[in-house]
């Protein structure tokens, strides 16, 4: 690298940044009669000097652009030629997702950034590689031995693991993590679902394994702050000297490639020595095709850690911080629990099965409400592979990104009506059953040929604990009146954890 160059680029950044100042100000009073259409570009600097002032809060920042946009779609441009487009329309969703698929990959520039931490996995590929990688994971994913595979993992999760925790809290009075130990527990879930492997990190205590979960969330965490750079790539120049988060990222890959790459190496051992049939789980049938390079094994299981660590666990946390101040919504999931349990002969503690998990229509339209207002993958990315008009008119150039915005589709009054602030469990149901809501406009699980395949082992997991949890213990927050802040992730966690007391119910006044 030319040092004289990289002398320059703090000169450069504050030119670029004094003619923003300067643009910004000289214009505010024009803009203050009426709303914004869309987001503000400055000569030279495009959305920048915006997109700094407001990169802390990124997420309700956009929001509330696109809602002051008449098709709620947006144009983003910042220096580098990083030109794309911002929507949280749902027929520009169904556009990208579905019926232009070919048109929509992930695209160069996102699979680089995050390349690093999920190399080629399943969500972070396009083209062949991610064929491959979805066809064996669909065929799996659709068996019903997956599925009772998952209802057992979970059921002994929750009866050895999570409810002693909870137990041992309630009588000591100790405030716990809540993000932090449904994190651990999805993480000691997931691992057993896609590589027959118990890490324990909710064992004894739920504070093993400690050092892998820090080095996993600072991966994601920083991996994802690639995308908020002033100038694309600059975290090159960090990355070149290993100076600063680029150190901590990849000493924090480092970490977490170990950990994946010594679950493969005894599995490979393992097959060595001992002829196993009919195992269960997703890594074995990876390991099935011997083109399957070590490395490309690695991948798939880092991909699959953070879909299934990171997305229940962010979704049961929010849920369990609304709830604590909807005693309402609660004692309507607590009068649907006695009813199912009443009519299958249960006592409380005892789990449900899959067909009275279903029969939870209540409790799944609270979950999807929230999922709603705090999803998991508050945004997701792709790349315009050629030029196209979307179908609310607007333009988008080849090689420009596209972003549907997940976080603000579940605020806009164009798609929920106008009390799309509230929590409101009952828009999901009709005549007490929960309904389908059209991947489009409640994108959560993604759409198209990328759609979840975990969707519905999502909603077993949550469903499943939540039942548990609520039936035996009420969960209080320390803080009671400040709202959590988002930490700009992978996912959306909660920046400083959820701290909770933990209380057994008193079943005289659960219903």
């Amino acid at each position: 690298m030319d040092i004289s160059v990289l002398s320059l680029t703090p000169f450069i950044f504050l030119t670029f940044f004094s003619f923003s100042i300067y643009f910004l100000f000289f214009t505010s009073t024009k803009s203050k009669s009426k709303p914004q259409q869309g987001f503000k570009h400055f000569p030279f600097v495009g959305t920048l000097p915006l997109f700094l002032l407001n990169r802390h809060r990124f997420l309700d920042w956009s929001t509330e652009v696109l809602r002051n946009c008449r098709t709620n779609t947006a144009v983003f441009k910042r220096p580098g030629k990083v030109h794309g487009v911002i929507t949280a329309n749902p027929l520009v969703v169904e556009h990208i997702l579905k019926t232009q698929f070919e048109n929509y990959p992930k695209g160069e520039r996102f699979i680089s950034l995050l390349e690093d931490f999920l190399g080629r996995g399943i969500f972070n590929s396009d083209g062949e590689i991610w064929k491959v990688q979805r066809k064996t994971a669909s065929y799996e994913f659709n068996t019903k031995s997956l599925r009772n595979f998952v209802m057992e993992n979970v059921r002994v999760e929750i009866q050895s693991r999570l409810l002693p925790i909870f137990g041992k809290a309630c009588e000591t009075e100790r405030i716990l993590d809540l993000q932090d130990v449904l994190e651990r527990f999805a993480f000691d879930n997931v691992c057993k679902l896609a590589f027959n492997y118990d890490p324990a990190c909710l064992g004894g205590d739920g504070t093993a394994a400690t050092e892998f979960m820090r080095a996993f969330e600072h991966a994601a965490t920083l991996s994802s702050g690639r995308f908020m750079y002033a100038f694309p790539g600059s975290y090159k120049v960090k990355k070149f000297f290993n100076i600063g988060s680029e150190k901590t990222l990849k000493e924090s890959i480092a970490v977490v490639h170990k950990f994946a790459e010594d679950i493969i190496h005894s599995r490979l051992e393992e097959k060595k020595t001992t002829q196993i049939e009919n195992d269960q789980d997703l890594l074995s049938r990876f390991m099935g095709d011997q083109n399957n390079s070590p490395q490309f094994l690695r991948d798939i299981i880092i991909s699959f850690i953070l879909a299934g660590r990171d997305t229940t666990s962010s979704a049961l946390t929010w849920f369990f911080w609304i709830l604590s101040s909807r005693p309402d919504v609660e004692q309507k999931i607590l009068a649907e629990l006695e009813t199912i349990r009443t009519k299958a002969h249960k006592e409380i503690g005892e789990m449900y099965s899959f067909d009275e998990l279903r029969d939870m229509h209540y409790l799944q339209a609270a979950l999807s409400e929230t999922l709603r207002l705090y999803p998991p993958v508050p945004v997701d990315t792709k790349a315009c592979r050629n030029d196209d008009v979307l179908p609310d008119g607007t333009f988008i150039g080849k090689s420009w990104f596209v972003t549907y915005h997940t976080y603000a589709m579940g605020r806009m009054e164009s798609i929920w009506g106008k009390d799309y602030g509230e929590f409101s469990p009952e828009r999901w149901l009709e005549n007490g059953v929960c309904k389908t809501e059209s991947p489009f406009r409640f994108p959560i699980f993604h759409a198209g040929p990328r759609m979840c395949l975990g969707k519905d082992m999502a909603y077993i997991q949550m469903k499943s604990i939540a039942a548990a949890v609520i039936e035996k213990f009420e969960v209080e927050m320390v803080e009671k009146k400040k709202s959590p802040k988002h930490l700009l992730s992978l996912t959306l966690r909660m920046e400083n954890g959820l701290q909770v007391m933990i209380k057994r119910r008193d079943r005289g006044l659960s219903i």
